[in-house]
């Protein structure tokens, strides 16, 4: 179907309409780099712009090189490439309660438009009528549906126009008239899926509608700042949402396999150990006691131990869930994995993490099987590493690397120092991941600077900086 062209709002022309949508996913997140953007420019050159869907498609082929970055893509696409400039109405005309322009909108009537619209299915119509709808019934502030303000320009309101339509409530109505005499369960299940998705669709097209206008008035980057949602990469752990978490969870075996991936390149590379002297001087002298070919030490790529210490009480539950998940991905890099989790006290959680195991619920399960709290649920960092130092301090030796997972907020309570000292000065490597800000470090009940002083501490307020910290100390 043939639709409007793109606007195009640089004064550099397309071209360089094109280098600032780039520059713009590139402030987003999404890596485009220039062999991308000449791709882009192709694509651009070869395709009929009055199909803005092939053009919307055709750019995503040649920018987006990783899963997950397409909503963003689209949000911003949406932005540059929006298909018409202007408030302008469409053919659908918007029922009013009188026959004057301007009157009160008449929602009742405009809710049985909108029903046999999503009724048929009529996704051209719906585009018209979302426009028309938030024209009539989305201006925020202006007096109540359809009034217009006075003097500043009008601002625009999604979710005005969805409370005052309540496309929702169309569901029944619309089932009813699609719905066959002889339908059974499942066909009515698959009805209403597919009513859901069209009104999903056109709620969508309402959100896009605002954004646009917004975008007229304020600016496309502005507009773009709160619209284009963060890169799951960099979703910051302590405040992200359950979706969020659900969305970090399933980016763990990709995240896993990139990290082994780039692991056996490093190996690959430093496969020679440290110069032989010895050997280098015997093979001199057959050269007059010149070392022509130096003598290398076979390297024996070490698979060390790994005992990691994490906090698992409310605060850090997220952050600490996503890297025992990949810690548990990794476990092949390392002869023997361990893992203990602590609230007020310590507990080895091994078991619930062993090869095989399902983590679904994994730390439903390590609240509700392990012994870790004593009195008030708060975390106890000073007394979590003596019960552990007394109970499993055994287990840190000379080949084992030490991974403390938390926030050190010790809710003023002793930090015991001196305990995690001596179980750093055991293990081979001591490295401490902390999802706070570095400028939070030490505010409040934050020992986090203190720690620093005794482990390496490492901020990883991301999944991307947790993966760069994790690649830079994996065993090579």
């Amino acid at each position: 179907m043939n639709s409007a062209p793109p606007a195009i709002g640089s004064p550099h022309g397309l071209p360089g309409h094109l280098v600032e949508f780039v520059a713009a996913l590139r402030r987003h997140g999404v890596a485009v780099g220039p062999g991308e953007t000449i791709d882009a420019a192709q694509v651009v050159a070869v395709l009929d712009l009055m199909h803005r869907e092939h053009l919307r498609e055709g750019l995503a082929a040649a920018l987006l090189r990783r899963s997950g970055q397409r909503q963003a893509f689209d949000t911003l696409f949406d932005l540059y490439f929006p298909a018409v400039l202007g408030a302008g109405v469409g053919e659908v005309e918007v029922p009013r309660i009188d026959d004057a322009d301007g009157g009160p909108v008449d929602v009742d009537a405009l809710r049985d438009v909108l029903a046999g619209l999503l009724r048929d299915g009529d996704t051209q119509a719906l585009a018209e009528l979302a426009r028309a709808v938030v024209d009539a019934l989305g201006r925020a502030g202006a007096g109540g549906p359809g009034g217009r303000g006075a003097g500043a320009p009008p601002s625009w309101s999604a979710y005005q126009a969805l409370r005052l339509l309540s496309p929702e409530t169309l569901l029944a109505r619309i089932l009813a008239d699609l719905r066959g005499p002889d339908a059974g369960p499942f066909e009515e299940e698959v009805l209403r899926r597919e009513i859901r998705a069209r009104i999903a669709a056109f709620r969508t097209m309402i959100t896009d509608e605002v954004r646009r206008r917004t975008a007229e008035q304020r600016g496309r980057e502005q507009v773009a700042r709160t619209a284009v949602a963060k890169q799951v990469e960099q979703v910051e752990f302590l405040s992200a949402h359950a979706d969020q978490l659900a969305q970090l969870r399933r980016t763990v075996q990709p995240l896993a396999r990139r990290l082994a991936s780039r692991l056996a390149v490093r190996r690959r590379h430093a496969r020679r150990g440290t110069l032989d002297m010895r050997r280098t001087l015997r093979r001199s002298m057959s050269t007059g006691g010149v070392p022509m070919r130096p003598a290398y030490r076979t390297r024996r790529p070490g698979r060390p131990e790994l005992v990691v210490l994490c906090d698992v009480s409310g605060s850090v539950a997220g952050f600490s869930h996503f890297t025992l998940l990949l810690v548990q991905a990794l476990r092949e890099q390392f002869s023997k994995v361990r893992v203990f989790a602590f609230v007020e006290r310590a507990d080895e959680v091994t078991h619930l993490f062993a090869p095989g195991a399902e983590l679904s619920g994994v730390m439903s399960r390590v609240l509700r099987e392990a012994d870790l709290v004593t009195f008030d649920g708060h975390s106890d960092y000073g007394s979590s590493f003596g019960g552990f130092a007394e109970f499993w301090g055994g287990s840190v030796g000379p080949r084992t690397s030490l991974l403390v997972l938390g926030d050190g907020r010790t809710n003023y309570r002793d930090p015991n120092l001196a305990v995690l000292q001596r179980l750093a000065g055991q293990a081979r490597h001591a490295h401490w991941l902390n999802p706070e800000p570095r400028r939070l470090w030490g505010t409040g009940d934050s020992d986090a600077l203190r720690y620093a002083g005794v482990v390496q501490m490492h901020e990883c307020r991301t999944a991307g900086q947790l993966a760069v910290v994790v690649e830079s100390l994996l065993p090579v």
